[in-house]
């Protein structure tokens, strides 16, 4: 059954709020998609804090030209899983990346990231950085390292002056 006018402008309403809360946004290419593979995926999704979402291609592309995004359904091609990344602006690159792996018929098409559409490439590069969480445990660790050297310094000198010391007293024994 077709969807009213006003159905579809709540689909186009509903798509641009998301568009608004979101870091990034990858769009894929899916021939082929089961429910099997919607079901892991969305699960997947679920853990990482990325939503998934297939609309027909005239909504998505209302929905991006209502927040000002220049997209056409030339860009957009096949049918198109939207994949919005709430929370990490990584998530929802490399769940796609991985998804699409070792299946020929599902393909990232482009995303959005910082407002600006990207390319299917720029999106796998994304896919190939660090997760936030891995970014600032190595930023962490990298402003430690200084203070741990300078604490290791500080012990070494006091540790020979303890072996100085049980030399002494081992050579008056």
């Amino acid at each position: 059954m077709p969807k009213t006018r006003v159905q579809k402008s709540e689909i186009v309403d509903g798509l641009a709020e998301k568009l608004t809360s979101m870091k990034s946004v990858v769009f894929t290419s899916v021939a082929g998609y089961t429910m099997e593979d919607a079901n892991t995926l969305r699960e997947k999704g679920r853990s990482v804090g990325v939503e998934l979402l297939i609309a027909k291609k005239s909504l998505l592309v209302r929905a991006l030209e209502k927040n000002g995004f220049p997209i056409t359904r030339d860009d957009l091609e096949g049918s198109i899983l939207t994949t919005f990344g709430f929370d990490d602006e990584v998530a929802a690159a490399k769940l796609m990346a991985e998804f699409s792996k070792g299946r020929d018929t599902i393909s990232i098409v482009g995303g959005i990231l910082e407002g600006q559409f990207v390319s299917k490439e720029a999106i796998q590069q994304l896919a190939t950085l660090p997760s936030r969480e891995q970014l600032l445990g190595q930023l962490v660790g990298t402003l430690n390292a200084p203070i741990s050297g300078f604490v290791n310094v500080l012990a070494g000198n006091l540790r020979k002056f303890v072996y100085v010391l049980s030399a002494i007293k081992e050579a008056k024994a």
